[in-house]
């Protein structure tokens, strides 16, 4: 759409020169081969109509400043309306949209990047091909539950870090949480091992490496998971005001997130303190997984699934 748009849009442009601002008469052209393109990318009439009124809207009367021609004014006109009509960041206009469906689908593409890098220092097939298939998926869910426009965004780079941070904290801590439920399994097999090859799940597992190895991952993943969970728990708590125009408040998300917090760091200290591992990693890991899905991915989801509250 955008390549047909950006083609039928520099044609007018030449056409539009020598006026010092912008009418309905010298628009007509340019807005009709918008109007036409967006009806060819099969954008719904409605939308459409709308687009067009608020462009036409908004350039009217727009003085044609500097060495612009009106042709090119009016492009940036169109330009800043497509992106909120486009409702994404792409444009670096329109506000950050984020949800439950986002959350989850961010979550799980920055844990197939980190498996990825990770891959380069140490075994990780058999993580890699359980976070896939969940990525896999989790690439619809921004269209089936797409949230709702973050308004404190637009203008604040420090919520955006925050947000960033924080999906690389959950990020980590999901992959520690389905390396933990490897390991279980891993040591379910080793205990009581089934026929050899007579499950795909069974082979997956004989081709993983030494349990050392995976739990020296496991604590890897949640040592950093929990320093940059750290960061994000003290942002939301002490600059809240700074970061979502309101003051600290005591929400359902803030409570697991900190209870989230305590469990990891307990697990941190126990390992360093008395030696855990093993099934008793495992147990808090996953404990600690349960707080921080609650944390944001639950909340969100009763309220836009459930309730239908943005």
């Amino acid at each position: 759409m955008l390549d047909q748009l950006t083609d039928k849009l520099a044609r007018v442009v030449k056409t539009m020169r020598g006026q010092a601002r912008l009418t309905d008469e010298n628009m007509q052209d340019m807005l009709r081969e918008v109007r036409v393109a967006l009806l060819e990318a099969d954008v719904a009439l409605p939308v459409v109509k709308d687009f067009i009124g608020r462009v036409r809207e908004k350039a009217r009367g727009e003085d044609v400043v500097g060495s612009l021609t009106p042709g090119q004014a009016l492009v940036g006109v169109v330009h800043r309306e497509l992106a909120q009509l486009l409702g994404s960041d792409m444009f670096g206009t329109a506000e950050l949209r984020f949800g439950f469906g986002y959350a989850i689908s961010s979550t799980l593409w920055l844990a197939v990047m980190i498996v990825w890098l990770q891959g380069f220092l140490a075994p990780v097939r058999g993580l890699l091909l359980v976070v896939l298939p969940l990525a896999a998926f989790g690439v619809m869910l921004p269209v089936l539950f797409p949230g709702a426009a973050i308004a404190a965004a637009r203008n604040s780079p420090a919520l955006r870090l925050h947000l960033l941070v924080a999906m690389v904290a959950y990020s980590l801590l999901t992959l520690a949480a389905l390396q933990g439920m490897l390991m279980a399994s891993y040591d379910r097999q080793l205990h009581s091992p089934s026929p050899e090859g007579s499950t795909l799940s069974t082979r997956l597992l004989q081709s993983m490496p030494p349990l050392l190895t995976m739990e020296r991952l496991l604590f890897q993943l949640i040592t950093a998971g929990f320093v940059l969970l750290t960061g994000t728990v003290i942002s939301g708590v002490w600059f809240s005001e700074q970061l979502f125009g309101r003051a600290f408040r005591f929400e359902h998300k803030t409570v697991f997130a900190i209870a989230a917090w305590l469990v990891f760091g307990g697990l941190l200290v126990g390992r360093a303190a008395f030696g855990w591992r093993g099934r008793v990693a495992v147990r808090w890991t996953l404990g600690g997984f349960v707080m921080l899905l609650l944390a944001y991915v639950g909340t969100r989801f009763v309220l836009e699934v459930i309730l239908n509250r943005y």
